[in-house]
């Protein structure tokens, strides 16, 4: 069996600057692939870019700039992004790369060498943002269902995919593969709002639409975008190249993590496309919900209140990357939709970065310099007390386990910082700055300190995917590398008496919400 897991963000449409919106998805896959590694597998993260359409010409051609100008400049800003916010991936893939191109075209021939592939006339209502047709009965008052803007009519020649013919081997997927699409609402989308009323064929190239792929074989057309961009998780890994190594190691994906808006796409579209080419599907699809911006999903052609600061750009530097991800996976209950706002945002840093991790990490580093020298101590004989807190712990490390299972991530935080809270009751309940003023119970305050200092290792290792900054931080001071590090190490105590708890700094500064509210207003207007 092989112990490999291979994760992957939706290509993003790099048409404007990247928001804290397309951020939300990619921390959440950057947290899961991490995770992973900690569980001692081998990982792959693919994240990248669909750069075709002929809303990046009309938008290159607007700044002056050819497309690829105009695309490179974008693409340096997310990867700078990516950076800023500690994403560690593997391969970031644009759609434009000369591989991916080769192997789109072979793929669109096989396809029509199969039979699923086949030359017609499109008539259509045609969203020019989103590049998507759609019939009369799918508009929404009139208008684009998925963006609300009009739609205009096109006809054009065009070739087809026989997505018609899958609907019954899609309902067959999803009877007998529950887990394939999670949450199970989404399911009862895709089934009652596609797959009953009976799919349509799929217009798969365009003839007025110039910046794409051409059909090799007949050079009119362009390669429209399902073909074009979907197929990117398996050209990422090589397939249809020379060298299919990576591919034969990671496919399947174990998973395609993606807004709610494109799980159309990925759970109909997609698995057509491989099933039509003899292919394996992925493992999973999970469509997570949005983060709304005062009730509304936030787009690179939507802005919120101005007093709201949603840049990345800003906060991260400002407050952290960490601070940034935790309000991201925090605020997004499972496979719902989640509200940001700034006041949120700056209440979240002081009650669990600040008060809770920072505070218990503080308080104890503090207390071991004072009582103990920065000295490890030896670990007594266990109290209830003691031995409570560790079985909580030890809950919640399952507990966590099991939200990452299925990519609740927000609820495997609240797991982690129940595990911070917990520990600070203990300092409450155990007093040991009591225990600091009687010299027979010195025995007693090293056994706690040691205890705290257990729960902190562990809780830190725990949260490392998250929040990679600041754990990294603490666990340098046991000399700890989290990326060397796996949860295996979280079942026993393995600090070791005598050594040296090096000094770090301040994790997070406590905030005065109103007044950063107001600098915050005043740098996003």
């Amino acid at each position: 069996m092989k112990n490999t897991f291979y994760i992957t963000t939706p290509i993003y449409y790099p048409s404007r600057k990247f928001t804290l919106g397309n951020c939300y998805t990619t921390v959440i896959c950057d947290a899961v692939a991490r995770y992973n590694k900690m569980k001692g597998k081998e990982v792959f993260f693919l994240t990248g870019t669909d750069e075709h359409g002929q809303k990046i010409s009309n938008n290159a051609k607007a700044a002056g700039k050819s497309e690829k100008e105009y695309l490179d400049e974008i693409i340096a800003d997310a990867k700078e992004l990516w950076k800023l916010l500690d994403i560690d991936y593997d391969k970031f893939i644009r759609t434009t790369d000369d591989y991916h191109v080769k192997a789109i075209q072979k793929i669109f021939k096989e396809l029509y060498d199969k039979g699923y592939i086949y030359k017609g006339a499109y008539k259509g209502l045609y969203c020019v943002p989103c590049e998507s047709f759609w019939t009369e009965s799918q508009l929404k008052d009139g208008c684009c269902p998925d963006c609300g803007r009009p739609v205009i009519a096109q006809e054009e020649e065009a070739y087809f995919f026989k997505l018609s013919a899958f609907t019954d081997k899609l309902l067959k997927l999803y009877k007998e593969n529950p887990e394939f699409l999670e949450p199970q609402t989404r399911v009862n989308e895709m089934v009652n709002n596609f797959l009953k009323p009976g799919l349509s064929d799929l217009c798969v190239s365009r003839t007025s639409v110039k910046w794409g792929i051409p059909v090799d074989f007949d050079p009119a057309h362009t390669v429209y975008v399902w073909i074009d961009a979907l197929f990117n998780y398996m050209t990422a890994l090589g397939f249809k190249s020379d060298d299919e190594t990576l591919l034969n190691k990671f496919w399947p994906a174990d998973v395609h993590i993606i807004g709610k808006e494109i799980v159309r796409f990925h759970a109909i579209i997609w698995p057509a496309l491989l099933m039509a080419l003899d292919l394996p599907l992925p493992k999973r699809i999970f469509g997570h919900g949005w983060m709304l911006f005062g009730g509304d999903k936030l787009s690179k052609s939507k802005t919120v209140d101005s007093k709201e600061c949603v840049d990345p750009r800003i906060l991260a530097p400002r407050y952290s990357s960490d601070s940034v991800r935790y309000i991201l996976l925090r605020e997004i209950p499972f496979g719902s939709d989640g509200n940001y706002s700034t006041e949120a945002f700056l209440t979240r840093f002081n009650a669990d970065l600040v008060n809770n991790y920072g505070n218990l990490v503080s308080r104890t580093f503090s207390m071991l310099k004072k009582y103990n020298n920065s000295i490890i101590p030896e670990l007594g004989e266990l109290e209830q007390i003691d031995k409570n807190l560790f079985e909580m712990v030890d809950q919640e490390i399952k507990n966590v386990d099991r939200y990452m299972e299925n990519f609740d991530v927000s609820k495997s935080l609240i797991s982690i910082f129940n595990i911070f809270t917990s520990a600070n009751k203990y300092i409450e309940a155990t007093e040991p700055f009591r225990l600091a003023k009687a010299p027979d119970k010195k025995g007693r305050l090293d056994t706690i300190l040691r205890c705290l200092l257990e729960v902190i290792r562990k809780g830190s290792l725990l949260l490392y995917p998250y929040l990679p900054n600041c754990t990294t931080t603490v666990l340098s001071a046991f000399e700890i590398d989290p990326k060397e590090a796996k949860f295996n190490d979280l079942d026993k105590f393995s600090l070791k008496a005598g050594e040296i708890v090096h000094s770090i700094p301040m994790l997070f500064p406590r905030l005065d919400i109103q007044k950063e509210m107001e600098e915050l207003s005043k740098l996003a207007e």
